[in-house]
């Protein structure tokens, strides 16, 4: 259920955005949406550590040694955005995982080309969200 008062939410622009120029494009269609912000942003090349806290969930899976493989790959972008429904509301506009059955208008829809190689993360529930703030952003208050 969405809710009406502001939160936050982290969004991660993953090794492949970085790589192909698609930072200003994805962070140009966050700031465009009504009564979002961007609190916290940074470019950064994620360690193993981190990434085994970020995807813990995913730990033992068989896709996660390439996950992390990936995403430690080059430099990424993390990022926090507060506004109303934020959460929910950057899924949106994220679109699904599969860049083939996202839709148009959607990040991974328009700029995605694989379904790990998508471009962005972004958390899927207000908990999720909490928890990935304090590991990339520990001291945003």
């Amino acid at each position: 259920m969405p809710t009406s008062f502001p939160q936050r939410t982290l969004i991660l622009l993953k090794t492949d955005a970085v790589a192909r120029g698609l930072i200003g494009e994805i962070v140009s269609r966050i700031e465009r949406k009504a009564g979002w912000r961007i609190v916290a942003l940074e470019l950064r090349t994620l360690d193993g550590a981190l990434l085994e806290r970020h995807y813990a969930e995913h730990v033992g899976k068989p896709f996660y040694g390439e996950l992390v493989e990936f995403m430690s790959s080059g430099p990424s972008v993390a990022m926090v955005v507060e506004g109303e429904n934020v959460v929910a509301g950057v899924r949106a506009l994220a679109g699904r995982t599969d860049p083939l059955r996202a839709g148009p208008g959607t990040i991974r829809g328009d700029l995605a080309t694989r379904v790990q190689e998508n471009v962005i993360h972004a958390s899927d529930c207000a908990d999720a969200a909490e928890r990935e703030m304090k590991i990339f952003f520990p001291d945003l208050s």
